[in-house]
C-alpha cells in the first residue's frame, strides 16, 4: 500500500537561539532582530501581480457546467483535461489568524496591548506587534502535485513555517515546498497555514484551541474537493492522513496541534527540522501513543540539548530510537539525526541531512516495508 505524508514545517532567520525560542521568540543572543531578518525590498514583501497569486473567494470554486455531449450508441472513454501543479493561496476562517483567544502560556490575553483602537501583542523579548500587520493573515498556501489523484491512497502535508516568514517569499521560493512534493512524486498535497507574518514570534494562534486543528483540516477537505474539481469529494481529503512538518518556530503549532488539536489518529508522521526548542512533553506523548507512525527530528547543534532530552525520555520508556536517516522508514520509525556543523538553520528546509530533506521523507514513506498505514483511524490511538 502506498504510503502518505503530512508535513508541517517551520521557517526561521539566521540561527536561533533555542532558550528565546523556547520562551516563544526571544532575539538570538548577541543578534538584534533586524540583523536576523534584514528587512526586505519592497517587492519582497508586495509581489507585483504577475509574481502574486491571486486571493481565491468561494465563487472561484463554483463549479462549471458540465458540457453538452452527444448520445452515442458506442461506449465513450470519459473525457480528461490536461493536469499541472496547482499552487494557489485560499483564506481560511479555521487558519491560525486572526486569533482573539488566550495565550496558554500565560491564560492571558494574546493581545495584551492597545493603542486607540489598534491592538498587539507583546512578544516575550519586549516587542509589540500589532494585530493589523502580524496576526490578520488567513491565507494558507495550497499546492496540488499534478500527478494527484484523489481515488488513490494520498496524504495532505501540513507545513508550519517558523519566524521571519511569509508565504510566497519564503515557503513558495525560497523554502521549494511546493516543488518538492511535486518532485518526491508522492499522492500529496500541501497546506501551509501563514503564521506571524514575517515576525520573531512562533505563536501558534487558532491551532492553540483544543479541536483546532480539526476545523481547520475540516474546512480544507471542502476547500481542496473544490480546487480539484468535484466538491463530493471533500469526504476523500477528510479522510486522509497527515504528516506535518515543523521547521524551526514551527514546532510550537505542531505540538499543539499533536496535544489538543482533536486529530492525532489522522497524524501518520511528524518531522521536525531544526525544531525541538520546547514541549517536550507533548511530542513524547505523540510518539508514545502513536506506534504505527513515524517520528523524525533531525537538528543542528542550536537544538541539539533539547533532542538528547527528548531521546532520552524516548529510550527510559523503552522506546527505539534510531540516529540513522540511512535506515528504511518503517511503522513505528522514531530517528533523531545531527547534522554537520557547515548546515545552515536558515537553509535548513532545502539542505539538511540531504538536499530537499521534505521531498527525501516522501520518497523514504512511499517505500516504507511494511507499509506505512494510510486508513485513518489505522493506528489505534485515540484522538486528542
Amino acid at each position: 500500500m502506498a504510503a502518505t505524508i503530512c508535513l508541517s514545517l517551520a521557517h526561521c532567520g539566521k540561527v536561533p537561539d533555542p532558550d528565546a525560542l523556547a520562551a516563544n521568540a526571544t532575539a538570538a543572543q548577541g543578534l538584534t532582530f533586524d540583523e536576523r531578518f534584514p528587512t526586505p525590498e519592497f517587492g519582497d514583501r508586495f509581489p507585483s501581480a504577475q509574481e502574486s497569486f491571486r486571493l481565491h473567494t468561494p465563487s472561484d470554486f463554483v463549479p462549471n457546467p458540465p458540457p453538452h455531449q452527444v448520445a452515442s450508441l458506442e461506449p465513450q472513454a470519459p473525457a480528461r483535461r490536461p493536469r499541472e501543479d496547482l499552487t494557489t493561496l485560499v483564506s481560511m476562517k479555521s487558519s491560525a489568524f486572526p486569533y482573539f483567544g488566550n495565550n496558554p502560556a500565560s491564560d492571558a490575553p494574546f493581545l495584551n496591548v492597545s493603542s486607540g483602537d489598534r491592538r498587539g501583542h507583546r512578544s516575550f523579548s519586549g516587542r509589540v506587534y500589532w494585530q493589523d500587520q502580524t496576526y490578520n493573515d488567513s491565507r494558507v498556501l495550497v499546492h496540488v502535485s499534478e500527478q494527484f489523484d484523489v481515488r488513490k491512497p494520498g496524504v495532505i502535508v501540513v507545513f508550519f513555517h517558523g519566524n521571519g516568514a511569509t508565504l510566497e517569499r519564503d515557503v513558495r521560493d525560497r523554502q521549494m515546498v511546493p516543488q518538492q512534493i511535486s518532485a518526491s512524486g508522492a499522492n500529496a498535497v500541501l497546506l501551509a497555514p501563514q503564521m506571524a507574518v514575517d515576525a520573531a514570534d512562533s505563536s501558534a494562534g487558532k491551532f492553540w484551541q483544543p479541536g483546532g486543528f480539526k476545523r481547520f483540516m475540516d474546512e480544507a477537505a471542502g476547500n481542496l474537493a473544490r480546487l480539484t474539481g468535484d466538491p463530493s469529494n471533500a469526504k476523500a481529503f477528510a479522510d486522509m492522513p497527515i504528516v506535518i512538518v515543523g521547521y524551526s518556530g514551527g514546532f510550537l503549532p505542531t505540538a499543539w496541534s499533536l496535544e489538543v488539536g482533536g486529530i492525532s489518529d489522522r497524524v501518520r508522521g511528524v518531522v521536525l527540522l531544526d525544531a525541538v526548542y520546547g514541549q517536550l512533553d507533548k511530542f513524547a506523548n505523540w510518539i508514545e501513543r502513536n506506534r504505527s507512525g513515524f517520528f523524525i527530528s533531525s537538528y543542528t547543534r542550536y537544538t541539539a540539548r533539547h533532542d538528547h532530552e527528548l531521546m532520552a525520555m524516548l529510550r527510559n520508556q523503552g522506546i527505539e530510537v534510531s540516529e540513522d536517516m540511512d535506515r528504511p522508514l518503517r511503522p513505528g520509525s522514531v530517528v533523531f539525526v545531527e547534522t554537520d556543523e557547515g548546515i545552515t538553520h536558515r537553509d535548513y528546509v532545502t539542505l539538511a541531512w540531504t538536499r530537499h530533506p521534505i521531498r527525501d521523507v516522501l520518497t523514504k514513506m512511499a517505500a516504507a516495508q511494511p507499509p506505512i498505514r494510510i486508513a485513518a483511524g489505522a493506528s489505534g490511538s485515540s484522538s486528542r
